[in-house]
């Protein structure tokens, strides 16, 4: 019985080497401080804006993705506030910056990896874990 389909290619030729792939240096950017015109009141906005904007994806960022980053921390804002409605809009947004590894991934984005990053978590890592707590408790008690 003969084979189906064409006859596979060579395997240099078959490698997966993506154009558009991104590789990113681990380290944060200075970033733009958060807009005065911007009306956002919590701590957490706050801390989500400045967290994109040191982050290494910002290093890619135009003028379109800093208006897409305003506009989600004001959604991260009323999110905070109480208005839960928000969280898959602001989730579906976030993916599109790079936000978890699974969504890096699908935008095909790596970061080098830098020698000198400490495996334990750093004190102002453990510092946020407060407000990350007390959001998902306001989150839960929905």
């Amino acid at each position: 019985m003969g084979s189906r389909g064409p006859t596979p290619k060579a395997s240099p030729v078959r490698r997966n080497k993506h154009e558009s792939a991104v590789e990113l240096s681990p380290e944060t950017q200075p970033g733009r401080p958060l807009p005065k015109t911007l009306p956002v009141s919590s701590q957490t906005a706050k801390r989500f804006w400045k967290t994109w904007a040191e982050s290494p994806q910002s290093s890619t960022f135009l003028e379109t993705d800093w208006f897409e980053l305003e506009i989600t921390t004001l959604l991260v804002d009323q999110l905070v506030l109480g208005d839960t409605k928000l969280a898959g809009e602001i989730r579906q947004r976030v993916a599109k910056f790079g936000a978890t590894s699974e969504d890096r991934a699908r935008l095909r984005m790596k970061f080098e990896k830098d020698p000198e990053a400490p495996d334990e978590p750093t004190e102002k890592e453990l510092s946020t874990f407060a407000l990350d707590e007390e959001l998902y408790n306001k989150l839960r008690a929905v």
